[in-house]
């Protein structure tokens, strides 16, 4: 009988925690195809002469996760940090690049309804993204986090509400007021 690749995940997620030699190694190729999505939406989100690629993003997103100490709940909850990992990947990347040509020809980014599965067509100003989803995070930490799920995630408004334990009904409407909420940041 096959084996559930989520219990799996789970197991070797558990595994990795406890320090299991290898669990990071087996965890990989089960979970490459979801860390590569996450990597496209992010990257489909950045300048077309972007010298990092989603599998570099991946791989970099992977080695910090692997390294860090807290726990995963579940699968949810891993990608859900994964995504975290992949934003602060690419933010790094666009601090590194402001300080050396200090600016750049940025565009300021939309939170659009379908933003988790949509393609945007213009740049996203990362480092303003995050100042401004950092002051969300500090007012309403719970609608900062759907952010995350949703626009760096990738995630439904169900999976997000599974992952918070939340109600779908509750994300959906974190989702509206944190998107109205970095709008108004965002246009200042």
């Amino acid at each position: 009988m096959a084996s559930d690749p989520q219990s799996d995940v789970t197991l070797l997620l558990d595994q990795l925690q406890a320090g299991r030699e290898g669990a990071a190694d087996r965890l990989f190729p089960l979970i490459y195809e979801e860390l590569r999505r996450l990597a496209r939406i992010h990257m489909n989100r950045e300048r077309a002469d972007h010298t990092l690629q989603p599998t570099a993003l991946v791989h970099e997103a992977y080695a910090r996760l692997v390294d860090q100490a807290s726990p995963f709940q579940n699968r949810g909850h891993f990608l859900a940090i994964a995504a975290t990992a992949m934003r602060r990947v690419l933010l790094d990347y666009a601090r590194r690049r402001q300080a050396e040509k200090r600016g750049g020809d940025v565009d300021p980014v939309t939170l659009r309804e379908d933003a988790a599965v949509t393609v945007m067509d213009q740049h996203l100003d990362l480092i303003a993204l995050d100042d401004a989803l950092t002051r969300l995070s500090d007012v309403d930490p719970r609608s900062g986090k759907v952010v995350e799920l949703r626009f760096f995630g990738g995630l439904s408004v169900e999976e997000t509400a599974e992952v918070l334990d939340i109600s779908p009904i509750t994300a959906k409407r974190d989702w509206r007021y944190a998107r109205a909420w970095l709008k108004q940041a965002l246009s200042a």
